[in-house]
Order: structure tokens, then C-alpha cells, then sequence
């Protein structure tokens, strides 16, 4: 952790507590792209929001007062709510697919 002169925390290691590393968002892509340079489809995007969505709730069960995350956690459940409701009125097929191959409970 860094801190600056007066006490504020600046940083909380590299990359920040909750960002996603480039290995694992590239992980993230490789295993739910469309084509070879696909990095915008609804699928990318679901999956990504349900890491980033786990790797919040991990930390908020041992940091339960942190309200803050839980702010963030529910604006990222609610911006894959969207993109889910999109993906089943576009494909429903893909759209179960995701559900399963993520261990959604929709």
C-alpha cells in the first residue's frame, strides 16, 4: 500500500485491488470470443463482468463494512443484468449458453 503525506491511501498495490491484470482479462477473452480479435461482444463482456463481479464479492466478505466496493459490486451486477437481458433478446440460445458455461443463476 502507498500513502501519501497526509495518511490518504493512494494505491492498493499494483493495478489496484479490484482491476482485472491483462493476463487474466486476455484469459477472460481467449475462452469466450467470438473470432480472433473480438473484444466487444456482449459474451466478452458478461464474462469480464462476472470476474471482476466474483473478485468484488470475495472481498467484500471480509471487508463487510466496505461500502464503497458494495456500490460499485451492485453498479457492475446491474450493468451485466443489462447485457444479459440484451444477449437473450438478441440469441437466447448464446444467452443460456452464458448462463451455464458462467454458473449464472437466471
Amino acid at each position: 500500500m502507498i500513502y501519501s503525506g497526509k495518511g490518504l491511501l493512494l494505491a492498493m498495490g499494483i493495478g489496484g485491488a479490484m482491476a482485472l491484470s491483462k493476463s487474466e482479462k486476455d484469459a477472460v477473452m481467449d475462452e469466450f470470443q467470438r473470432h480472433g480479435s473480438d473484444t466487444g461482444s456482449p459474451e466478452v463482456q458478461i464474462a469480464l463482468l462476472t470476474r471482476r463481479i466474483n473478485r468484488l464479492t470475495s472481498h467484500l466478505r471480509e471487508h463487510k463494512q466496505d461500502q464503497h466496493s458494495r456500490r460499485g459490486l451492485l453498479k457492475l451486477v446491474g450493468k451485466r443484468r443489462r447485457h444479459l437481458n440484451y444477449l437473450l433478446e438478441e440469441d437466447e440460445t448464446k444467452y443460456r449458453e452464458m448462463i451455464t458455461r458462467l454458473g449464472l443463476r437466471r
